[in-house]
């Protein structure tokens, strides 16, 4: 008998041939990194208006600085903002200097912060499987740039990393430093130096101190008390508190944080006095720790729903990334390179984040986006080596439960949508799109062919999958969806906001009636007077009258039906403009007795 050949898998000989290239294989992951990074955060990045009411703050608050030259307070509308330090708005008015006041300007802040955060990933987990071959004396670049690539597309593409780095606000500014200042921590323990060699850290600890620093100056004491939690609890659990404080040389670390981030925070407090203390780190930090701010109050598991929406469709290979790692085996990770404990590492960093949150009584979405580096990192090291066991097999076919669900969820998301008065017919207008249908086809489809391989009994490219169905999903569902919320919600402010700088005279008053919409001020240059309810309007309005302000008119952007809720006589105003749901108008004080004004 012949003996019978051996026919190589077409996929396993690709890679081999790619293993005989490295440097093409590198440059490649890079390019297709960059790519992805560029879909995820610069894709029509400007090309839609701010969205309120938050977006339009910070970037306000910016213009603002650039415009006056005091780099120290934050302004917005004529009052000072305490809420979030400095840095963002640095950032944001260096960009308005460099491409000029507009939504492009505002937001690059946060893509950059998402890309460069990418970078550093692809970066720490191709040296961490390098050292990894290393030990093992085993040459594997396709492997090891594949991976790399993994970890850095699973955190560009996904739901809760795509809208805060297209953002205009602080969140992706401080997950950025934050996460890259572990990063490097992570890279200087693993190439740590002896303290009795150096009077100084190595450079990954000195750029982990940097980044301590901008965190601080994005978001205040968190910034610092969050990587504190996770290097602490790393090294606690390892034994070597004393030894890794040795070797970062902490207290030159703890004067180089210092001297970045302090300076501003005395020169507002020399400013401010105790309404900067009271506000910023009363309010802001300690009430939002330990009480409920704004009424953003959740359940406990509020972060479990966060995560495994925020981090789909991947989030369902979390816990498996998580106990394959076996990080209960204290003594198998003491024994281990230091280089080989980045999944370890990885632990930490997502429990401590989730679990601060967790305790902190104010809840909100974007306060656990720091772990989303940590999850993808666990979940690209998980796809690291080969999968076959049962726990893969359940995971696996948990993908697809899952995917169908969010499959039913988009083909009846009509129910779920909300009603939003700026918007009253989103529901007709999201089924005439046609959006949720495609988002329902998307993930059904990808759910089939899941299936259907793993019913073959095939290798699954099962994340990979995922990561294509994810794409398609933002090319067919989340961009159209922006633009569609962006002329349905956006759009009338600003053309009323335009209207109303062409129309509005010299001292002329500019008031808005109903929630308030920031927007309308970061478009008008002006400041801007709100008013909640029509009742305050028209007190507003009878005190202006009675002042004889000048001019006798003032401009009013307000929904049809505060208008007719107003009580106002057809003589006693003019009508400038009509744009979706508002309407902007001029009241005329001297054709307004003030006795038929009336006042409840």
């Amino acid at each position: 008998m012949r003996p019978k050949l051996s026919v190589r898998n077409p996929v396993e000989q690709w890679f081999n041939d790619l293993d005989k290239r490295p440097v093409l294989t590198g440059t490649g992951s890079i390019l297709c990194l960059l790519i992805i990074s560029w879909l995820a955060f610069g894709w029509n990045l400007g090309n839609v208006g701010l969205f309120d009411e938050t977006e339009p703050l910070f970037a306000e608050a910016s213009r603002q600085m650039l415009v006056t030259g005091d780099w120290i307070t934050p302004f917005f509308n004529g009052h000072t903002r305490f809420d979030k330090p400095a840095l963002i708005y640095w950032c944001q008015a260096i960009a308005y200097k460099i491409i000029g006041v507009n939504e492009w300007a505002v937001r690059l802040p946060s893509a950059l912060a998402a890309i460069g955060l990418i970078g550093l990933s692809f970066y720490t987990v191709q040296w961490h499987l390098a050292k990894k071959e290393e030990l093992e004396q085993v040459t594997r670049p396709t492997h090891r740039y594949f991976t790399a690539l993994l970890s850095g597309a699973l955190m560009a593409l996904t739901p809760e990393m795509i809208v805060w780095g297209r953002t205009g606000v602080s969140d992706m500014l401080l997950t950025g430093c934050m996460a890259s200042a572990l990063l490097c921590f992570f890279l200087g323990y693993a190439q740590g130096t002896s303290s009795r060699t150096t009077q100084f850290p190595n450079q990954w600890y000195l750029a982990c101190y940097v980044l301590i620093a901008a965190s601080i100056l994005t978001k205040g004491p968190v910034g610092i008390v969050l990587p504190g939690i996770v290097i602490l609890g790393f090294l606690l659990y390892l034994g070597k508190v004393r030894e890794v404080f040795r070797e970062m040389h902490l207290w030159m670390g703890m004067l180089i944080i210092l001297g970045l981030s302090a300076p501003w925070y005395v020169l507002v407090i020399w400013r401010n006095g105790w309404d900067y203390i009271n506000s910023f780190f009363g309010y802001h930090n300690i009430e939002r720790f330990t009480g409920v701010v704004n009424g953003h109050s959740e359940p406990w598991y509020f972060y479990f729903l966060v995560v495994l929406l925020g981090f789909a469709p991947y989030s369902i290979y979390l816990p498996l990334a998580i106990t394959r790692l076996k990080f209960w085996q204290r003594s198998h990770w003491c024994t281990q390179e230091r280089s080989q404990q980045l999944g370890l590492f990885a632990v930490f960093w997502f429990a401590g984040v989730f679990g601060f949150f967790t305790i902190a009584v104010t809840k909100l979405p974007s306060y656990v986006l720091p772990l989303m580096p940590a999850a993808a990192i666990l979940v690209s090291l998980l796809w690291s080596t080969p999968i076959f066991s049962s726990f893969f097999q359940v995971s696996a076919w948990i993908n697809v439960i899952f995917l169908t669900i969010i499959s039913v969820a988009f083909f009846h998301m009509s129910v779920f949508v909300g009603y939003d008065p700026a918007v009253p017919n989103i529901r007709q207008l999201l089924e005439q799109s046609g959006i949720p249908t495609l988002g329902g086809i998307t993930w059904l489809l990808c759910a089939i062919v899941i299936a259907g391989l793993l019913l073959s009994r095939r290798r699954v490219p099962v994340i990979g999958i995922n990561l294509v169905g994810f794409m398609v999903f933002l090319a067919v569902v989340l961009m159209p969806t922006m633009f569609l919320a962006d002329q349905q919600r956006q759009l009338p402010l600003r053309e009323l906001s335009a209207l109303a700088v062409q129309a509005k005279q010299p001292k002329e008053q500019l008031v808005m009636v109903g929630f308030e919409k920031p927007s309308v001020t970061f478009y008008t240059h002006e400041r801007v007077e709100y008013l909640k309810f029509p009742q305050d309007a028209r007190e507003y309005i009878q005190t202006q009258v009675e002042h004889k302000v000048q001019p006798p008119s003032l401009l009013l952007i307000l929904e049809h039906k505060k208008l007719q809720q107003m009580d106002l006589a057809a003589v006693q105003y003019k009508n400038l403009g009509v744009k979706g749901a508002y309407q902007l108008i001029r009241v005329l004080f001297n054709r307004m007795e003030t006795e038929k004004i009336n006042i409840s």
